[in-house]
């Protein structure tokens, strides 16, 4: 089965920079399909192989930081191809 996930990450603290570039630098080295743009990252792939990232990934960067949220939505679909048909 393969998913969709949009991820914002979050670290409360002022300086943030350096985490989120270590966590998406990360997500890229995985293989999976990983998209980028300035309000969030998506991944896409087989639902073990993006959850098995993610878990190592976001554990990682919660105990980097002293506070942090994760914002995540899944779909149980590979969206990595969609257009706008309007």
């Amino acid at each position: 089965m393969n998913i969709s996930v949009e991820l914002t990450y979050s670290p409360l603290r002022d300086t943030y920079e350096n985490e989120i570039i270590r966590f998406i630098k990360a997500l890229r080295a995985s293989g999976l399909k990983v998209l980028e743009n300035p309000m969030s990252t998506q991944i896409y792939g087989p639902y073990d192989r993006v959850m098995d990232v993610l878990n190592r990934e976001m554990k990682a960067s919660l105990e980097a930081v002293d506070q942090g949220v994760f914002f995540l939505k899944m779909v149980k679909t590979d969206r990595s191809d969609y257009e706008p048909h309007f």
